[in-house]
């Protein structure tokens, strides 16, 4: 029986910062994890400041573990750390605008 070569898919990995996206597609082998996606990018050497935090990775707005199967044309998000909790946030907002 010839060797027959792996599958591949296209996927995609996204990283987003308040100004600017970086959105790499690349082509893997089925079996490909988020986090083997993820190396295979580049897209740390791009961001180095990725690495300065545990990554917390996600498909489509949905957190996934770093060793999740892909599939063909996932769209694997590296997620940045919340800088303020939203509900205080929006409280400061509005505080701000009712002069108080």
């Amino acid at each position: 029986m010839p060797n027959t070569p792996a599958e591949m898919m296209t996927v995609e990995v996204a990283y987003a910062l308040p100004k600017k996206q970086s959105v790499i597609a690349l082509t893997v082998s089925a079996g490909t994890t988020a986090m083997e996606a993820v190396s295979q990018s580049g897209i740390t050497q791009q961001h180095p400041e990725i690495l300065q935090q545990p990554l917390v990775l996600g498909i489509f707005g949905k957190k996934i573990a770093p060793t999740t199967l892909l599939k063909a044309m996932d769209r694997v998000e590296i997620y940045r750390p919340l800088l303020a909790n939203p509900k205080e946030a929006r409280r400061q907002r509005a505080a701000a605008k009712n002069g108080k």
